[in-house]
């Protein structure tokens, strides 16, 4: 009964004739019968303190419920056991009474949307007020927050008109972005198809004018070919008669009238010129001279 072993984590108060006298800590101790006491066995481990919901009112007059949960632990032994009667009773109602005063200077969509803020406040608050009684408070979550039933129907139509608004933002973005993509696909095309045009009519152009340039230069290179080797009349007169026989080919009608008839005519002409003989055209009637009446005799 004199031995007392205390655990790893764990401190036990000692009182000696009924006045604190030490604070054990893990190990093997001597306890001196019906002299001392152990008055208090405290653990340093980190505790959970789970507070039931408790009704809080916002600024904007909204009473919901919300329970709250605190980490901490025992800091000083002594003061634990000595600085309040009850200390997890009393850190209970402390946090209580701060969430309701930090929560009462916040309205209803603050307090929904600010819970880091909020559990900052609670901590410091807490942490300070609790040292008095050897606890050290590591820090506090809000657990829920739950509105009235009114409020949450509020909410969810809220919500769902928000997603309604976002859903027809997103289909008119979609169509917008459609429209102009389908445009500017069209616009592409028909400058690719005009530049397309383009380039094929000038090298139609090009081609057309390389040709009639390659027809004419064989052309002038088979008349100063003909022009060199002196051909005579003969020879001319067969590339008259090819040229007459490619132009008999086509379908179209064509008159041809023979270079020895048209030469015939030519010489016909200047004949006719020179000597008057077959001229049909009758000369001009002799104009009557009138008769000169004498005066005297009339």
């Amino acid at each position: 009964m004199c031995l007392v072993v205390i655990p790893q984590a764990a401190q036990y108060v000692v009182e000696r004739i009924g006045k604190y006298y030490t604070t054990w800590d893990a190990g093997l101790h001597v306890l001196v019968p019906f002299v001392d006491r152990v008055a208090k066995r405290v653990t340093l481990k980190e505790q959970v303190l789970d507070s039931r919901p408790q009704p809080v009112i916002t600024k904007d007059n909204v009473t919901m419920q919300i329970d709250t949960v605190v980490y901490f632990r025992v800091s000083d032994a002594k003061l634990f056991t000595y600085g309040a009667v009850n200390p997890i009773s009393a850190l209970e109602n402390l946090t209580a009474t701060t969430l309701r005063n930090i929560v009462g200077e916040l309205e209803l969509d603050d307090t929904l949307t600010s819970r880091d803020i909020i559990n900052g406040k609670m901590t410091e608050i807490l942490d300070e007020a609790t040292d008095q009684w050897g606890i050290k408070v590591n820090r506090v979550e809000l657990k829920n927050i739950i509105p009235p039933a009114e409020i949450q129907n509020a909410m969810e139509k809220q919500m769902k008109a928000e997603r309604d608004r976002r859903e027809t933002l997103l289909e008119a973005e979609g169509h917008r972005a459609a429209v102009i993509t389908r445009a500017e696909g069209d616009k592409q095309a028909m400058i690719l198809a005009a530049e397309g045009e383009r380039d094929a009519r000038i090298a139609r152009a090009e081609g057309e004018a390389k040709a009639i340039y390659l027809a004419k230069k064989a052309e002038a290179d088979g008349l100063r070919a003909l022009k060199e080797a002196g051909v005579d009349a003969a020879i001319l007169e067969l590339k008259k008669y090819d040229a007459l026989v490619s132009m008999s080919n086509g379908r179209a009608s064509k008159i041809i009238v023979p270079t020895d008839a048209v030469n015939m005519t030519k010489a016909n002409v200047i004949f006719s010129e020179t000597t008057g003989l077959g001229d049909v055209t009758a000369p001009a009637a002799d104009v009557a001279t009138p008769a000169t009446i004498d005066p005297c005799c009339d």
